[in-house]
């Protein structure tokens, strides 16, 4: 899934803390629509190219390539805590099978927060990550505001956390996210769920939301009842398909938009563009800003 850069270059990469490069996208709004001239390049789990998806230093590699917005993925743990983490079981990314042997099939929603936070979530992407953690979304959340970064927040497999809207909403409140500035220049919510995206706008009807998928033209009007943003995979995209998307308004009464996704390569990039979407989701950021800026 990864194209990674060398060893060399990428330790070049992150030992900038904050290097800014021509063409660098930047919004004025979490609305992509108000934004003019190339699409929006959105880190998808971070720079996940350049280190490991989802952790810290994966927010911290796509502020050092100049990158705005950064995407993730959220999900909640046996105690309630909520952690920023893809899959909803744990080998993949982590040493759980070392740390908890006994513990298979090693769901997230199985452990809590202070176990998770125990598994190495850097090796598998190489020694230089070893003691990378999984995050909370609140020390994800202090990440990005510290890089001054934007956020777009997936809702992961919902169906297994009853209620995650409203504790993520909750999280997002008391870590100030909620105000007026976050909520309008810097935040979206999206979910492969329609019934998750439903609920986030019903929670906080002025919440950015995105639903991830290519649903039907005909069904579109339904789906901007509740929704800012249509967010399918690229393969699954035409020229006319964003056209449709784009003839209709959202929930906000503004144009809906069109963030696809996972586009990891210039002549991907270059094509996606030129259908006229509005962002690219991408492991390879600098890869993307290049090609299409």
């Amino acid at each position: 899934m990864y194209a990674r850069t060398s060893v060399t270059t990428a330790a070049a990469l992150l030992g900038v803390s904050a290097l800014i490069l021509p063409g660098t996208a930047t919004a004025a709004t979490a609305d992509p629509a108000a934004r003019c001239g190339s699409p929006l390049v959105i880190a998808h789990r971070g720079a996940s190219a350049y280190a490991p998806e989802n952790t810290l230093p994966a927010v911290d590699a796509a502020d050092a390539l100049g990158i705005d917005w950064v995407e993730n993925d959220v999900q909640r743990t046996k105690d309630g805590r909520l952690v920023v983490i893809h899959d909803d079981s744990l080998p993949r990314t982590t040493d759980v099978e070392r740390v908890f042997p006994d513990r298979a099939p090693w769901k997230v929603k199985d452990f809590t927060a202070a176990e998770i936070a125990r598994l190495d979530a850097g090796s598998w992407f190489g020694e230089r990550w070893a003691g990378t953690r999984v995050p909370t979304l609140e020390q994800y959340l202090r990440a990005v505001e510290a890089n001054q970064q934007k956020l777009l927040l997936e809702i992961k497999s919902p169906e297994l956390y009853p209620g995650i809207e409203n504790d993520i909403l909750r999280v997002l409140r008391q870590e100030g996210w909620l105000d007026r500035a976050h909520v309008r220049n810097k935040l979206v919510i999206q979910s492969f769920s329609a019934d998750s995206v439903r609920a986030v706008h019903q929670g906080r009807p002025d919440i950015t939301t995105g639903f991830l998928g290519t649903p039907p033209v005909a069904q579109l009007p339904s789906y901007a009842a509740f929704t800012d943003q249509i967010n399918p995979t690229h393969t699954s995209l035409t020229e006319e398909y964003v056209a449709a998307v784009h003839r209709l308004k959202g929930a906000h009464g503004k144009p809906l938009t069109v963030s696809t996704w996972t586009v990891n390569d210039a002549a991907g990039a270059v094509r996606v563009r030129d259908l006229g979407v509005d962002g690219i989701i991408t492991n390879n950021p600098d890869v993307v800003r290049d090609a299409i800026g």
